[in-house]
């Protein structure tokens, strides 16, 4: 097989009347003053809102119809199709039926602001875009100033005046699968760069690094047709598709559940019989807070058949992984690395058999290859020694669209991709220092943010924490560490510094703020909007440097 949309063909066809996707949304029972546990206690309940599915042969049959539906208003290969969405059913025959047509898919953050859609859309040379009932007010912003856009597909009830209506338009398409021969070489979608250092970047992946992806993530974690993967993350980022991919590739049943409260985590795993979760670092945080708290109870869930917990997306703290330890020793667990120039997770992992060695990203995932090199992007750096983590492999983006010069930047002689992360090698496992742009230089010396955060993290009473560089007249930068404290718990600035004395002195924090620390939807820290909020003369600490969490 050379695309994705032939593994969809083969699951339609042998499994046509297996569940291939579930859709659970507790917050339509919340708005309904009905809880989880009562919905069902129901016998028949009724509120289809609340749970859906689709087999694999609906799941075809819908990309199918989209795809010559797109045939049918003059689409052809290359042409692009976003889709502004948040998880839902429809998301996923969506993103085929783009593929089926040859289309490339352009997946956008549901984050984006109306200003920062008709920016990506432009940058995409989008031609469609498809969009859901939370987006009306953004869209309908922007409508006629994106003229290249040819069409506006609303899915959803009530279609607004600016809009088509998917569901009524596509159901008139043919359900046949469309005569469109694609290539691996073929261009398949444009995801967008997280956009955490400056407006994002459009990458461009072709159809054999999606494929390449499944099977990456298949021979890590050994997916078969009988697990079910309960999927959280927004589907727009490559990290939670491209771990979907592992189960699509042998035809696993997917829940994609819509919300993050821990008791929702717990039931949907319970009630869904799932065996595999990926979480990002808050979401593990705030189970085991829930159930140092009492909050949740582990007797009153069936967990038993939970198999693997796996993380990524962000640095992970060891001290995180041994808490989750403690409460589910059965359960395998891996870290995993990617970025979405790479094709998402799986360019290094720990692997489930590395579990001694936490605190690493591991080492080189299938078919990937790895190198730590220095400031000139291409020579190895000495044993032991920091330097920037490079990739090479079948995921590798194919460029930057429409940007020639960061694409130089970042891909290499030989097919190598920098990361912008900063990584050393120890005893065969790759260990993630910072990002590059995170580096704090104060004094001469070099800090590296990660470090200082993984140590405060150990604090019985800090649920989250950045450390961030700030300006310094005599040092040029100082450390900053922004401080998260624990529902119901009280924590001072003389104890995180107290704490901190089991660091070396030029590592400790010399400013302490207590406040949220912002994450994006895949978790990762929001350290420009940090030095933005604090980088300034205005930086003010709380009264008496004392913080406490309010109880939950």
């Amino acid at each position: 097989m050379e695309n994705i949309t032939e593994i969809l063909e083969r699951n339609a066809a042998e499994w046509p009347s297996d569940v291939a996707l579930v859709e659970i949304n507790p917050q339509e029972l919340e708005a309904r003053h009905t809880t989880w546990r009562e919905y069902s206690l129901v016998e028949g309940s009724p509120i289809e809102a609340f749970r859906s599915e689709l087999t694999w042969a609906q799941f075809n049959e819908k990309a199918n119809r989209f795809a010559n539906f797109l045939l049918s208003r003059g689409m052809r290969r290359g042409d692009k199709v976003a889709i502004l969405l948040m998880n839902c059913l429809e998301w996923l025959p969506i993103y085929f039926g783009v593929l089926k047509a040859g289309c490339m898919a352009v997946p956008l953050n549901f984050r984006y602001t109306a200003d920062e859609i008709k920016y990506c859309l432009e940058l995409a040379d989008a031609d469609v875009l498809v969009f859901g009932p939370e987006f009306i007010g953004r869209v309908e912003e922007i409508a006629d100033r994106v003229p290249r856009l040819k069409m506006r597909l609303y899915v959803g009830g009530d279609c607004p005046s600016f809009a088509e209506s998917y569901s009524n338009l596509v159901s008139y398409a043919s359900s046949r699968t469309p005569a469109v021969p694609m290539k691996g070489e073929d261009d398949a979608a444009i995801y967008f760069s997280s956009g955490t250092t400056g407006f994002p970047k459009a990458i461009v992946l072709q159809h054999k690094a999606l494929m390449h992806s499944c099977r990456v993530e298949q021979n890590h974690h050994g997916q078969t047709r009988e697990d079910t993967f309960l999927c959280i993350p927004p589907l727009y980022h490559t990290g939670a598709k491209m771990h979907w991919f592992g189960s699509f590739l042998v035809g696993g049943r997917a829940v994609l559940l819509k919300g993050v409260k821990p008791e929702w985590i717990l039931r949907a795993v319970s009630e869904e019989k799932c065996t595999i979760v990926w979480l990002l670092v808050p979401w593990a945080q705030d189970i085991l807070d829930a159930i140092d708290r009492g909050d949740v109870k582990l007797e009153e869930y069936g967990l038993s058949q939970w198999r693997l917990m796996h993380i990524g997306a962000q640095p992970v703290p060891p001290a995180l992984i041994k808490r989750w330890k403690g409460v589910f020793p059965h359960h395998d667990y891996d870290t995993n690395y990617g970025l979405s120039e790479s094709t998402g997770p799986g360019a290094v992992h720990l692997g489930i058999e590395n579990v001694d060695h936490v605190g690493a990203i591991g080492v080189a995932g299938f078919g990937w290859e790895t190198k730590i090199v220095k400031s000139d992007g291409a020579t190895p750096v000495a044993p032991g020694e920091v330097g920037e983590l490079a990739l090479r492999g079948p995921g590798v983006m194919r460029e930057y669209y429409h940007n020639p010069e960061a694409t130089a930047e970042i891909l290499k002689e030989g097919g190598w991709l920098l990361t912008g992360d900063m990584a050393e090698e120890r005893d065969g496992f790759i260990y993630l220092v910072d990002r590059a742009k995170d580096v704090i230089i104060t004094g001469g010396e070099n800090l590296y943010p990660v470090q200082i955060e993984d140590f405060l993290r150990a604090h019985p009473a800090v649920r989250d924490v950045a450390v961030i560089g700030l300006p310094d007249a005599r040092l040029g930068e100082i450390a900053a560490a922004i401080v998260s404290v624990k529902y119901g718990m009280t924590l001072t600035e003389d104890d995180v510094n107290s704490f901190c004395m089991g660091l070396p002195r030029y590592k400790r924090p010399r400013k302490v703020i207590f406040a949220d620390v912002p994450r994006n939807p895949t978790g990762k820290i929001e350290k420009p909007k940090l030095r933005r909020m604090y980088g300034g003369a205005g930086l003010v600490a709380q009264q008496n440097g004392i913080a406490t969490a309010p109880q939950q």
